[in-house]
C-alpha cells in the first residue's frame, strides 16, 4: 500500500503535476478535488484523517500546531508534510517519489515533518 497524499488549498500545482509525471500511479488529490475549498485546517486535517491522506501544505506557520493538537486528543492524524513556498519545484517532487516508494503510509502517523527530508 502507498502513501496516498492531500495537497492544501494553496500547495504548489506544478509540485502536483510533476509527482504525478514522475510517478502516475502516485495517489494523490487536492482540496479543490474534493470540496475543502476554503475549509479551515481543522477541517482538512479531519477530512485527510478519515481518508487516511497525509496532508502536503505550504502552511508552516499554523498547520503544525492544529496537527499536534489532533494528537494530543488522540484524534487520527496521519502526517503532514511541510515545505516552505521557496522550497525547489524540482527536489520537492523527488522527495515526495522518495516517500511513496519507500516508506509505508502508516510511518507518518502523528507526525509532522518538514522536507527535505
Amino acid at each position: 500500500m502507498s502513501v496516498a497524499f492531500l495537497a492544501d488549498e494553496n500547495f504548489n500545482g506544478r509540485i502536483v503535476r510533476g509527482f504525478l509525471r514522475r510517478l502516475p500511479s502516485a495517489n494523490i488529490v487536492c482540496v479543490q478535488d474534493v470540496g475543502l475549498v476554503g475549509k479551515k485546517d481543522p477541517i482538512v486535517l479531519e477530512w485527510a484523517a478519515q481518508n487516511h491522506r497525509v496532508l502536503l501544505s505550504h502552511d508552516v506557520s499554523t498547520i503544525a500546531g492544529f496537527a499536534y493538537s489532533r494528537v494530543a486528543v488522540s484524534l487520527p492524524m496521519p502526517g503532514v508534510f511541510e515545505l516552505k513556498s521557496s522550497f525547489p519545484i524540482g527536489l520537492a517532487i523527488e522527495d515526495l517519489v522518495l516517500i511513496s516508494e519507500c516508506s509505508e503510509p502508516d510511518e507518518w502517523d502523528g507526525l509532522v515533518t518538514r522536507l527535505p527530508l
